[in-house]
């Protein structure tokens, strides 16, 4: 018998290297006891990228036992291997590259893949976000392809494509582009992290408005106060779209 919603558990800067296992246990113990239907990682898995953080991330995310999604972030690009970074970005990945930007279709949702990620750029701190017309032309030629179907459309990237707020600089270049293409494509929501701090936002550009949810962390790297957490994300046979963030807290 179908499902009234699609279960979509998303996760972002696990940070292998400075993560916090506590944190991390917790997440684990969610995802098998509720079996979601699949889970989205919005980036920065590592800290710096290195073979023994991502065989790390590698055992950790085998053993979460669903389908998985990883969208790379700034920190899984080489760090100091200046030719890997630009040549072989993501070659590190290893076992887990099967997972990066696979496209999941759920039974009331789809999740499709898009990278903000550049290997340098003419501005310093390169960990923010660039869109380029390359990667965002993929995007949309996914969200065309599957216009047709009902199901809501979900992109997953690293960087957020808007500002915290309207009137405040972006950080990712080409960032509001991105949104309103992507709106006007069909998509329903855009899925991130990046920041280190859950968010759930309708925001809108040129007239079309989407759902921007941004995922924490389950890293030692906190931010602004927010503890480790992660999204619980259901879509109904409807197309509604609920968002429920879990704080991770120590007497958990």
């Amino acid at each position: 018998m179908p499902g009234d919603a699609s279960i979509l558990f998303h996760v972002s800067d696990t940070h292998f290297g400075v993560e916090d296992r506590a944190a991390m246990a917790w997440f684990e113990a969610g995802v098998h006891a509720e079996q979601p239907d699949a889970i989205v990682c919005t980036g920065d898995l590592t800290q710096r990228a290195t073979h023994r953080q991502y065989a790390d991330a590698a055992d950790w995310f085998a053993g979460l036992g669903v389908p998985i999604m990883l969208q790379p972030g700034n920190h899984d690009m080489p760090y100091y291997n200046l030719w890997e970074r630009f040549r072989r970005p993501y070659a590190r990945f290893g076992v887990l590259e099967v997972a990066v930007g696979a496209e999941i279709a759920l039974e009331h949702a789809l999740i499709v893949p898009f990278d903000t990620n550049v290997p340098a750029q003419l501005r310093w701190p390169w960990s923010d976000g660039v869109v380029t017309r390359r990667n965002l032309d993929a995007a949309l030629a996914r969200l065309e392809a599957l216009r047709a179907d009902p199901r809501p459309k979900l992109v997953a990237c690293h960087h957020p494509l808007l500002a915290e707020q309207d009137g405040h600089k972006n950080p990712t270049i080409r960032g509001d582009q991105a949104f309103a293409e992507l709106a006007a494509a069909g998509a329903s929501a855009v899925l991130s992290g990046h920041v280190h701090f859950p968010f759930d936002q309708v925001r809108s550009r040129d007239n079309r408005a989407m759902r921007m949810v941004g995922a924490g962390t389950l890293s030692t790297r906190l931010r602004k106060g927010a503890p480790p957490s992660y999204n619980v994300i259901r879509i109904d046979r409807g197309g509604l779209i609920e968002v429920e963030h879990r704080n991770f807290r120590r007497e958990n």
